[in-house]
């Protein structure tokens, strides 16, 4: 089955692991898939990722993060920039996700960082998505 927004779906099995409170979810791999998983990774969302090969284009599987009442790491995501509707933004009109708490993922010149990281380096880009 071919998937027209491989970030959403990359967003939407992560969510959907949690609420089933799994303890690693699969995930077609790619470029862009990684880049995720590495930020959500460094900023402590998950607890790891590993690449694996198969015959096709490679499997993702990130293990899952929860705190001691089995509660997921990670509250709420969302989708800002789709297919469809390309959001992009500056470096001084990134938005803060609920006052600094939680963090926006772009894609810019330089690679996919974190909202932080590109005010710091003063660059912009497409504003992919939020996570808290």
């Amino acid at each position: 089955m071919a998937v027209t927004d491989p970030i959403a779906d990359f967003l939407v099995r992560i969510k959907n692991g949690q609420k089933a409170r799994f303890e690693k979810v699969d995930i077609p791999a790619s470029k862009m898939k990684a880049s995720l998983a590495r930020i959500l990774k460094e900023e402590g969302y998950i607890k790891n990722y590993k690449f694996l090969r198969d015959d096709k284009q490679g499997i993702l599987r990130i293990q899952l993060k929860y705190t001691d009442p089995r509660e997921a790491a990670i509250n709420g995501m969302k989708r800002i920039s789709r297919p469809g509707c390309r959001v992009y933004v500056g470096h001084k009109d990134i938005p803060k996700v609920l006052n600094g708490l939680g963090i926006s993922i772009l894609s810019t010149p330089k690679g996919v960082m974190t909202d932080r990281i590109a005010r710091q380096e003063g660059i912009g880009g497409e504003l992919l998505c939020a996570i808290w």
